[in-house]
Order: structure tokens, then sequence, then C-alpha cells
């Protein structure tokens, strides 16, 4: 990807997911090393609050969408709960109000794990939220097939 050229290509993403999952086994490793001293209620906190935020409630609108379309919000939600610039500013509010300590590495494991382990970067608005579809997708669709395939024998006879 360049200025010139705002598209990505596929070396690109094997690259730049490489990394990522090189700096995923560089926090885990700290995050292991000090294991003694995590205290797991704010681990906890500090890992699932990316996805509960930004990722949980599109995943329900999209799981009870008929169509697959969501309201463009879940997409924001999700764009800015998984940027470094929200979870840099968590970690140091926790920092500055909790004070500094090993449970914080869960935040960069989180990022670092979604982008290396399982390719996911931003949601674009024009893009679905998911690249599977629900049963409840699959049900309304296979409905419209059936009533289009009735509306074209109406329309024939």
């Amino acid at each position: 990807m360049s200025a010139e050229q705002a598209f990505g290509h596929r070396q690109n993403y094997r690259t730049t997911r490489a990394e990522y999952f090189g700096a995923l086994v560089v926090a885990a490793a700290a995050f292991l090393w000090h294991i003694g001293d995590v205290r797991w209620g704010p681990a906890i906190l500090l890992f699932v609050y990316i996805d509960v935020i930004g990722y949980i409630p599109g995943l329900i609108a999209f799981s009870l969408s008929k169509d697959g379309r969501i309201h463009p919000v879940f997409h924001v939600l999700y764009n800015v709960m998984h940027t470094w610039l929200s979870a840099g500013v968590v970690v140091l509010l926790w920092a500055w109000l909790v004070g500094p300590e090993w449970a914080l590495l869960v935040v960069p494991i989180h990022l670092f794990g979604d982008r290396g382990l399982l390719g996911n970067y931003t949601k674009p608005i024009s893009e679905p939220f998911e690249h599977f579809e629900t049963a409840r997708q699959k049900a309304f669709h296979a409905a419209r097939q059936a009533d289009a395939a009735r509306q074209t024998e109406v329309q024939a006879a």
C-alpha cells in the first residue's frame, strides 16, 4: 500500500499480519514471564472490554438481521474500539488512575491477536459486518429466492 495506491496487496497483508503475530509473541512472552504478578480481574476486564463494546453489539445486530445489513454505528464502534489510539488512551488512563501493572499487556495482546492470528482489521461500512451467513439470513434468502421464482412463474403464465 502507498499514498498513491490506497489499497492493500496480498503480500502487504501477509507481511503486516506476520509483524502483528511477532508482536503478539513478544507481548504474550512478557505477560507469561510476569504471570505471577498479574491481577486477573483487571486482566479479564481489559481483555474483554474491546469486544464487549466494539464487537458483540454488532455481532448481535448482524445475527438478528434478515439480510445481513446493520446500522453503520456498529462498524464505527468496532473500528474505534479496535484502534491503537483508543487502546492507548485506556492503557494510559488505567496506568495514571490505577497504576501501571502487568495486566495491561492483555490490551496489546488482544489487538495483536486480532490482527496476527485472526487477520481482523477495520470493518468498512460498505461491507458486511461478518462474512458468514446466519441461519436466519439463510432462511430469509431462501424465502426471497422462492418468492422470486413464484413471481417468475406467475409472470410466465
